[in-house]
């Protein structure tokens, strides 16, 4: 079948982010500052193949802070952020713990802490359980703040109280989609009160762009990621809303699609925020024992955006 050529457009930027790559940093460090076990409430970042590498090293996934049976031992928060309530639990316990949550998660956090403070009522535009979501809401009372999952919930959205509202956004939603919704909001509360900076963050919004640039031009679309990654189920959604109809999502137990790739010419391949670039490789080198493929790599921005550890780990 070697006799095949097959065009890759390889997107770029894809694959880890600073948040990510900060929060993996914090784990392998504090095996070395901790010796193992080190526990890690819930995963570190959604990735199977990143999970199973630190539990090699000497990392113990639990879900919940009551599931660890050595007290003495430190815990790391994950990258997607937790409730007030998890680092309080971890105090009672007088458990040593480390938060690994994104920098630019924490910023919705604290605004939506400070909206709530200035008196206002905040919506979250987000996907209900995601850990992210969880996180944000379990910042301030419940009373506090509602959930919108989509342009139907805003639309139908009735304010409890009196008070004005504001709304913040989970980091790792899509652009296009959150948009609609927003202007939703804004036709229905003209006084709503937006972030100063819009939530999504950065990693996001490029790996979403790049995708976007490049998915019109394939017969299928690839992207690289775990099924319970926010971020890699978007760009899936993004590279079919972009032209690529028959776009997938490669998962831990996905099997490559050869006979639909035998009557594909061009494909296009990303990976989500919390996908390890040894598995897009391995695609490809995958592909590489049927295929003659021409890889184009195709970049929209460079990323040189890094988020230091905590002092304590250094």
């Amino acid at each position: 079948m070697k006799n095949k050529n097959l065009k890759v457009y390889l997107a770029s930027p894809r694959g880890f982010c600073a948040g990510v790559d900060r929060a993996i940093e914090i784990v392998k460090k504090s095996i070395d500052k901790y010796g193992a076990p080190v526990y890690v409430r819930h995963e570190i970042v959604h990735n199977k193949n990143v999970v199973e590498n630190l539990k090699k090293i000497g990392a113990i996934f639990v879900e919940e802070l009551n599931e660890i049976e050595d007290k003495s031992r430190p815990v790391i928060f994950s990258a997607h952020g937790v409730p007030k309530s998890v680092p309080k639990e971890a105090d009672n316990l007088k458990m040593e713990y480390i938060d690994a949550t994104c920098p630019l998660v924490s910023k919705v956090h604290r605004e939506a802490e400070n909206l709530h403070k200035s008196g206002l009522h905040v919506l979250l535009i987000g996907h209900r359980n995601h850990p992210e979501v969880i996180g944000t809401m379990g910042q301030i009372p419940s009373d506090g703040i509602d959930l919108i999952e989509s342009v139907e919930d805003a639309k139908n959205y009735e304010k409890k109280l009196y008070k004005n509202i504001a709304y913040v956004t989970q980091t790792t939603l899509s652009v296009d989609d959150t948009k609609e919704i927003i202007s939703q909001l804004k036709i229905k509360f003209p006084e709503i009160k937006e972030p100063k900076k819009e939530d999504i963050c950065y990693a996001t919004t490029n790996r979403q762009i790049a995708v976007k640039k490049i998915a019109g031009r394939c017969d299928m679309f690839f992207v690289i990621g775990s099924r319970n990654s926010s971020n890699s189920v978007r760009l899936v959604e993004v590279a079919k809303k972009s032209g690529c109809e028959a776009s997938i999502l490669m998962h831990s137990e996905s099997e490559i699609p050869f006979e639909k790739l035998n009557n594909c010419k061009t494909i296009g391949i990303s990976s989500g925020a919390s996908a390890p670039e040894i598995l897009v490789e391995g695609f490809i080198n995958s592909l590489r024992e049927k295929y003659r493929i021409n890889i184009e790599e195709v970049e929209i921005v460079k990323e040189d955006i890094t988020f230091k550890i905590p002092g304590k780990l250094n």
